[in-house]
């Protein structure tokens, strides 16, 4: 799944609707409809048109905003469980760009708290359903191309892997985080957080030495 958006570098945050938008209200009842009915009665419980009925709309409406329940879950998780936006500044070190993810996972533990048990629960819905896990599948090796190309703005000696693996670790550090300190607040404290994604960053002033052949 989608996972991060550096804010600098997301093109479409200026295209979005506005927050009026009739497509995206009904969007958002019908996703909290099925949040609840999940919520009741499980996902394997949980149909299209009883969504429909929750949000007092038709059959109609919920079709014409998700073609079947696999596209209504993978909707719940992005809403839900939204990817972290960093603020990373133009020409950012990646020393920096990783303390800005981190200050930004960090950010994101409040706003997803709440919903670590839908998550949890929608992740062992995923691994039972291989047509579901086939689109996650899709969605998140999007999500990694995306990251990687950015990843590779950065001047390579900075990296200490390849864009595409360095991606996919971003991914599984942050998730991992995110749960740890909602499970275990006291032994993951803000410390661990910048202090792990420093480490995927080589020291500034080391790479200057290393430049001027020190």
């Amino acid at each position: 799944m989608y996972y991060f958006y550096p804010v600098a570098t997301a093109k479409s945050s200026a295209r979005r609707r506005p927050k009026g938008d009739k497509r995206e209200r009904t969007r958002a009842a019908l996703l909290e409809a099925a949040r609840g009915l999940i919520r009741e009665r499980g996902y394997e419980r949980t149909t299209l048109e009883q969504v429909a009925k929750r949000a007092g709309m038709t059959t109609g409406a919920i079709y014409g905003n998700f073609k079947n329940r696999d596209e209504l879950f993978i909707a719940l998780g992005q809403a839900y469980w939204a990817p972290i936006r960093p603020k990373i500044k133009p020409n950012a070190t990646l020393a920096e760009a990783m303390r800005a993810i981190a200050r930004a996972t960090l950010a994101s533990v409040e706003e997803r708290a709440p919903a670590a048990v839908g998550r949890l629960t929608g992740l062992a819905y995923t691994l039972k359903h291989p047509e579901l896990r086939s689109r996650v599948h899709e969605i998140t090796k999007s999500s990694y191309e995306i990251g990687a190309e950015w990843l590779r703005t950065f001047e390579p000696r900075q990296l200490p892997m390849s864009p595409d693996r360095l991606v996919r670790v971003l991914h599984a550090l942050i998730e991992g985080l995110v749960m740890q300190r909602i499970l275990t607040p006291e032994l993951c404290p803000d410390e661990v957080f910048y202090e792990a994604f420093a480490a995927l960053a080589r020291d500034d002033a080391r790479l200057d030495d290393d430049r001027c052949g020190g």
